[in-house]
């Protein structure tokens, strides 16, 4: 990971990648078993199972992350959530290193660019998939939410991409990629001016994941203007639609 020396002095511009849903497929189910651990964390309040899926719903829809109302409304401590519900997941059976990701990653041009993971999920639940993925030694830096802060920011809300560019020292957002499957996170990096900004539209996703979690993540805020943010199905993709970052075929 990039030290915050190193970071001072680095005027590359930066690739932002979401993690969850991003770099798998969501056919590996890793929100659904999510959804499962969480509705199961819901009821150990003592809420009905009626109640636990209404206010799982209610507050993924109003903070982006059913975890934010959990520590707004119920004094919950955000790491033991962590513990119950992101750790407790068999990652290692829902996913699998892929040669073919790796080597996409390895054909970015490291002196054009910087490559950073932009997530909702804590810090060890990221570096765990990274880790599964191999893509540890690939992503210099990960800006994630601190469920130990008071109050913690998350994408889609201002203050969590304005505290990413922060942490990379980016002064001019222009100079950020960014890739995410929730258009809503798209859409608010792309109105904070980040400059490359795709939306991740995996490939027969509708086939294998619905439900109305996703149905929130690919809906568009009431009133969106109109915008030109790239649309990928497929990772490799990318190699054409930020065709500027990756080395020459002839290197």
């Amino acid at each position: 990971m990039a030290s915050s020396e190193s970071v001072l002095e680095d005027d590359r511009p930066i690739v932002w990648f979401d993690i969850d849903n991003t770099l798998y497929s969501a056919s590996s189910k890793i929100s659904q078993a999510m959804g499962t651990l969480i509705h199961a964390y819901f009821v150990s309040l003592g809420l009905s199972h009626e109640e636990a899926s209404e206010l799982h719903l209610k507050y993924y829809t109003q903070y982006g992350l059913a975890l934010r109302g959990l520590t707004r409304h119920h004094d919950v401590d955000p790491l033991d959530f962590d513990r119950k519900c992101d750790g407790a997941l068999p990652l290692e059976d829902m996913i699998a290193y892929d040669p073919a990701l790796r080597k996409l990653f390895e054909d970015i041009d490291r002196k054009k660019v910087r490559v950073w993971g932009l997530t909702n999920a804590y810090r060890l639940h990221a570096e765990r998939v990274l880790r599964i993925l191999k893509l540890d030694d690939l992503i210099e830096d990960i800006v994630y939410c601190d469920y130990r802060v008071k109050d913690f920011v998350c994408k889609p809300e201002s203050e969590f991409y304005q505290m990413a560019l922060e942490k990379a020292n980016i002064t001019d957002p222009s100079k950020c990629y960014f890739i995410d499957d929730n258009r809503k996170n798209v859409d608010a990096a792309q109105a904070l001016n980040w400059g490359h900004c795709v939306h991740f539209c995996e490939k027969g996703l509708e086939a294998m994941e619905g439900g109305r979690i996703k149905e929130i993540d690919d809906a568009r805020e009431p009133g969106s203007l109109e915008n030109d943010v790239a649309q990928v199905q497929m990772l490799e993709e990318l190699r054409k639609v930020w065709s500027e970052i990756f080395k020459d075929p002839l290197q």
